[in-house]
């Protein structure tokens, strides 16, 4: 696995929102559950939740996160699953601020 690849997927991600949440994005969401990459046949797997199985806007997501890192790694092709194990839940989140917007 190559780290510089991998920090670079990251900071694509991170321009990545959710249109429920557009002010915090994907990777700061915790939405991230994993990053891989196949340097041999420049592969790119993520691995990543929802903020809610019901969401409306998965394939929109989905297809902006390919996008991203597309943008900076064009030579390499990308997969993402959707996966809800575990469930997404705001207590995901590292930042106490940004998990206050979560707050009923």
């Amino acid at each position: 696995m190559n780290n510089n690849n991998i920090t670079i997927i990251e900071e694509a991600l991170k321009t990545v929102y959710d249109p429920e949440f557009p002010v915090v994005d994907i990777y700061t969401l915790w939405l991230i559950y994993d990053i891989s990459t196949k340097e041999e046949n420049k592969e790119v797997f993520i691995l990543m939740t929802l903020t809610s199985p019901a969401c409306p806007m998965w394939d929109m997501i989905v297809e902006m996160v390919k996008n991203a890192i597309n943008e900076k790694l064009p030579e390499y092709t990308t997969s993402v699953e959707i996966t809800f194990e575990p469930m997404w839940s705001p207590d995901a989140i590292k930042d106490d601020d940004l998990k206050r917007m979560f707050d009923l």
